[in-house]
């Protein structure tokens, strides 16, 4: 992690004075039964959807469903923070979703089943108030119809 006074007088105002969301309470669910018996999803905020899907813009508050059963290979990401090395995700998109790994749980019976659909959003957001208002609860209502049990999110 770089010290501040190593950064550009520029990098170093926009951490400083990056507006920081406080909740004075998190939602927060038990687990009900056993994980091998659970249904799990994934949502991630790093600004991937497939192929042929709209690519996120810079601030976009929405979100991109990504089945489940989707190819590795035809998931794109369009996070256009440059906070970040993209080649990692580039070589492996496991590294920010890990669809192969979560799908090797559920074979191995670690995990119950998979839901039908992920999500994701773009981080990096500057006023996410439109995502805490709309797009995030549009989505846990689509997790809650599907009977999700737990989500994995992968926050970038």
């Amino acid at each position: 992690m770089p010290r501040l006074e190593r950064l550009s007088e520029i990098q170093r105002k926009n951490m400083l004075y990056f507006p920081c969301h406080e909740h004075a309470s998190a939602p927060w669910s038990p687990l009900r039964q056993a994980l091998s018996q659970s249904k799990v999803a994934l949502v991630t905020t790093a600004g991937l959807h497939v192929r042929g899907d709209r690519p996120f813009r810079s601030g976009d508050p929405s979100y991109r469903v990504i089945p489940s059963h989707a190819d590795a290979n035809d998931i794109l990401q369009s996070h256009a923070s440059i906070g970040f090395d993209h080649t990692a995700i580039y070589r492996d998109i496991n590294i920010a979703f890990p669809l192969d790994r979560l799908r090797e749980l559920a074979e191995q019976g670690t995990v119950g089943r998979l839901a039908a659909q992920y999500y994701s959003f773009m981080g990096a957001q500057r006023n996410p108030q439109k995502i805490i208002e709309q797009s995030a609860p549009e989505v846990a209502r689509r997790l809650q119809d599907e009977h999700v049990d737990v989500v994995l999110l992968t926050p970038i």
